[in-house]
């Protein structure tokens, strides 16, 4: 098996996959995840294959960016198309399967480094300046106001409940991403999203005081 071959033929997949979405799971949030994952990766240790492998696939079944009527991709089938060991491909899938937010109301605790770096990746993308950028278009993908006063952020009881929200954009902010700073694994990725927040936090002050401009 080459790796090499395999994390590029698994690039093309995704990249043919994903490059149609416009809710902000497009192929280059999964470009940014990648490239964050391997960087954080090569500090802790990780195995880089299995972690290139995840933060490619890692949201190619993903309710938020599957189209109507759209099957599931079989990655383990495709991995081992690719010449992937089980072995290998199980890894892969348990951190595939145990990663997503999903409101915070399931247990997506990683228990390997490789698991652990790829969700750091995934929610350091989640935050910041390119944070508010995809949140703004994952809610107008969905037709979600941008904001309304009369409409609370919500603390939800199942994952159901949390994909049948819709809600306004900015209260996604409180339901999920201000949370993420203290939720991230690893002591590179926590000290990137302290400052991530900090924009956040920021664009929500600004945001407030226009929106009651007088």
């Amino acid at each position: 098996m080459d790796k090499d071959i395999v994390i590029n033929k698994t690039k093309e997949f995704v990249k043919r996959r994903l490059e149609k979405d416009f809710s902000g799971h497009d192929w280059f949030h999964i470009e940014r995840v990648y490239n964050t994952s391997k960087y954080l990766g090569e500090i802790e240790g990780a195995d880089i294959f299995v972690v290139s492998l995840g933060a490619l696939l890692h949201d190619i079944n993903d309710w938020k960016v599957k189209k109507e009527g759209e099957s599931d991709v079989d990655i383990r089938l495709l991995l081992q198309e690719y010449g992937v060991d089980n072995e290998i491909i199980d890894r892969v899938l348990n951190i595939i399967n145990t990663m997503s937010y999903r409101g915070g109301v399931t247990n997506s605790s990683q228990t390997t480094i490789e698991g652990m770096v790829i969700q750091d990746a995934d929610r350091l993308d989640a935050i910041g300046a390119i944070g508010i950028a995809r949140t703004f278009a994952y809610g107008g993908s969905r037709g979600r106001e941008i904001y309304n006063p009369n409409i609370s952020a919500e603390n939800f009881k199942s994952v159901e409940e949390y994909k049948k929200n819709n809600g306004t954009t900015i209260n996604h902010f409180y339901e999920k991403l201000l949370k993420l700073k203290d939720l991230m694994n690893t002591d590179t990725a926590k000290a990137v999203a302290a400052k991530k927040h900090k924009i956040m936090e920021e664009f929500l002050e600004d945001f407030y005081k226009e929106w009651n401009f007088k």
